[in-house]
């Protein structure tokens, strides 16, 4: 004679469940706080590109004007070469007597501000 099943032997035990989902817990609590890095380093990242591109435009704008532009935020666009930046970057050039000081940050980034100075060669670190 063949064993019969009914419904409440089917699925999955109280103890497999609360197995499976405290190994879940402990791979989000390993993994979210990396996440949180790699977005943080991402925001960085779009802030020092655009204050990169701002900075190779002001020296274009320099070769046809022969000036620097200061600008901040979406003002930045009317230079050469740059049609959008990344939103939420929070960016400003302002003019030096023989140069340019830009710097780039990100609200949602880890509160880094990279700095452009042309009369010291560049991206300051």
């Amino acid at each position: 004679m063949k064993p019969t099943t009914n419904a409440s032997q089917l699925g999955f035990s109280m103890i497999e469940l609360l197995v499976v989902m405290g190994i879940m817990s402990a791979l989000i609590a390993v993994a979210l706080p990396r996440y949180s890095s790699y977005r943080s380093n991402a925001f960085d990242s779009r802030a020092e590109i655009d204050l990169r591109s701002v900075a190779m435009a002001e020296e274009a704008y320099f070769l046809e004007k022969d000036t620097y532009l200061a600008c901040s935020g979406a003002s930045c666009a009317q230079l050469p070469g740059i049609k959008k930046l990344s939103s939420g970057v929070v960016l400003a050039v302002t003019t030096t007597e023989s140069g340019f000081r830009g710097t780039a940050s990100h609200p949602k980034g880890s509160g880094r501000t990279f700095i452009w100075d042309s009369d010291q060669g560049g991206l300051l670190e």
